[in-house]
């Protein structure tokens, strides 16, 4: 089993930054700039965003990100794992890291927005298999073909 370490970090460091492009690189990739939502290092900075970063033998092979919303949800942004490093179970870690972080500091619910294309799909199953179901657009989000909207009710998963 890999050991993975999660910390906090600078989303405007060398190493953060280098994922983050990474990620901004296969998202333009994959969706119509106006339904890609990623946020760059700068979004990444806001205040009510906490990002980090999963290690592998001291690389960054993932990351992950939480965005305060009103009424004490919050929204999974910026989840990431390396080509590299898909199925050895990183992606998992972090979300399983986010979602602990999330209910100790009270956090009523998980939103996050996805793609919808088969690209998609592995990070959806993922999504489902910790009980996110599929729901309307939420904050300043749009429907839109491209998305797909999900929510966990941490107060029903306690």
């Amino acid at each position: 089993m890999p050991r993975f370490e999660i910390s906090p970090e600078n989303p405007a460091g060398p190493e953060a930054s280098a994922l983050i492009r990474r990620h901004l690189s296969q998202m333009a990739a994959q969706s119509p700039e106006e339904s890609c939502h990623a946020l760059d290092s700068s979004g990444l900075e806001d205040p009510e965003v906490q990002f980090f970063l999963l290690r592998h033998d001291g690389k960054p092979v993932a990351m992950g990100a939480l965005k305060l919303l009103n009424g004490g949800a919050r929204e999974l942004k910026s989840m990431h794992t390396v080509s590299e490093a898909r199925g050895s179970g990183a992606g998992r870690a972090m979300l399983e890291f986010l979602l602990k972080l999330s209910r100790e500091e009270e956090a009523t619910g998980i939103f996050l927005e996805t793609g919808s294309t088969d690209d998609f799909l592995p990070s959806r199953r993922l999504y489902e298999s910790f009980g996110f179901k599929q729901c309307a657009a939420f904050g300043d989000y749009t429907e839109d073909p491209w998305s797909v909207f999900m929510h966990l009710d941490l107060r029903a998963s306690a």
